[in-house]
C-alpha cells in the first residue's frame, strides 16, 4: 500500500527593520523643516507670489519611505508645518 508523504518546509521569517527613536525624531524634524520653506517672489506691483516648495519636495520624499503608517505622520508634519509657516515666516527664500 503506498504511503503518501507530505513535506512542509518553515518559512523563513521576515526580519523587520527597526528604526531608532532618535533617527526617526531627526527625520520629523527634517521634515517639519522642509514643509516650512517657502519661495517667495516679489511681483512688479509689490506683492507676493509664495509657493510651498518645501511641502512639494516633502511629499515626493515621504512618499518613497517603507512603512506607511510614518509616510502618515511625515505627511501630518508637513501640512502643520506648510500652515504655520503661512502665518508665521520660518524659513523662506525671496527671488
Amino acid at each position: 500500500m503506498p504511503v503518501d508523504v507530505c513535506y512542509t518546509y518553515a518559512m523563513p521569517k521576515r526580519t523587520q527593520k527597526v528604526e531608532k527613536d532618535g533617527i526617526y525624531v531627526l527625520k520629523l524634524v527634517l521634515f517639519f523643516l522642509m514643509g516650512a520653506f517657502w519661495l517667495r517672489i516679489a511681483k512688479e506691483d509689490g506683492s507676493y507670489l509664495s509657493l510651498p516648495i518645501g511641502l512639494v519636495f516633502g511629499v515626493v520624499f515621504a512618499s518613497h519611505d517603507h512603512f506607511q503608517v510614518d509616510r502618515k505622520i511625515e505627511y501630518a508634519v508637513l501640512l502643520i508645518a506648510t500652515a504655520l509657516s503661512a502665518y508665521i515666516p520660518i524659513v523662506g527664500f525671496w527671488v
